[in-house]
């Protein structure tokens, strides 16, 4: 890919403030794009991510966006258009990343329904409406890009409910990437393993069993990174990926084979 491949898009990054999400709105930032880092309650962590971008010569601005209740991704547009025009003049967006995302760590037996709805709320509902609400705004020739996991193809009865929200994000995918086919728009998932990031790291960081056992999933032999999961959104967000959409990217460095 040629620097700056980005140069003249706009890109929202959901749950852009931290982990895979913090690494893929710097990467877009760093191909030229201008990013929109949309978080949910750290402001802080998500005006940092806009300064990295910007101090390594790329444009950033930071969107409050909490998802998981009715009207959200409403209100994330409604945010997005108050602040684009100052960016980018004349608004809309090019690329769309879906990363927010909430876990759950529980079996069929231990699941009650309001977890089971919470989870859905961000991780399924959110996407869907985000890119319902978004349609208007999305250039022809853009991408939608949904952040799954590979949860979604191995069984692991522990997080049930989760893995479920992203079987049914990559079926969004599939059938996205039809509806939007002929407007020349791809959508395609990418489905990251074990990443080390703020969100794993009580269990994961400092503890070498923990991390040995945790590359061993890999046929890589490795944990992964954020940049791993970046540098593929970055590829499925540019021109270089034109012929691949309705595609679930596996991330996970060969886990599960």
């Amino acid at each position: 890919m040629s620097a700056y491949a980005l140069e003249g898009k706009v890109a929202l990054v959901t749950g852009g403030s931290r982990g895979i999400g913090r690494g893929i709105a710097e990467r877009l930032g760093r191909e030229g794009a201008v990013v929109a880092v949309a978080y949910a309650r750290d402001a802080a962590a998500a005006d940092e991510v806009v300064e990295v971008i910007r101090k390594n010569g790329g444009t950033a601005f930071a969107l409050r966006a909490e998802l998981g209740t009715h009207g959200d991704a409403a209100a994330l547009w409604e945010a997005f258009d108050a602040e684009i025009t100052a960016y980018a003049p004349g608004g809309g967006v090019d690329i769309i990343v879906n990363n927010a995302g909430a876990g759950l760590y529980s079996e069929l037996s231990s699941l009650t329904e309001e977890a089971f709805d919470a989870v859905f709320a961000v991780n399924v509902r959110a996407p869907f409406f985000i890119v319902r609400h978004g349609l208007d705004r999305l250039r022809d020739g853009g991408r939608v890009i949904n952040i799954s996991s590979g949860a979604a193809r191995i069984a692991m009865p522990n997080i049930i409910a989760y893995s479920a929200t992203k079987g049914a994000l990559d079926n969004f995918t599939l059938t996205l990437a039809k509806e939007l086919g002929p407007r020349g728009i791809t959508v395609n998932s990418v489905a990251p393993g074990i990443i080390d990031t703020d969100i794993n790291a009580d269990w994961l960081r400092g503890d070498a069993e923990a991390e040995k056992g945790a590359a061993s999933l890999a046929a890589l032999g490795r944990v992964g990174q954020p940049g791993d999961v970046a540098d593929i959104v970055a590829f499925l967000a540019s021109d270089d990926s034109r012929w691949v959409t309705g595609t679930v990217i596996d991330a996970t460095g060969g886990s599960g084979l």
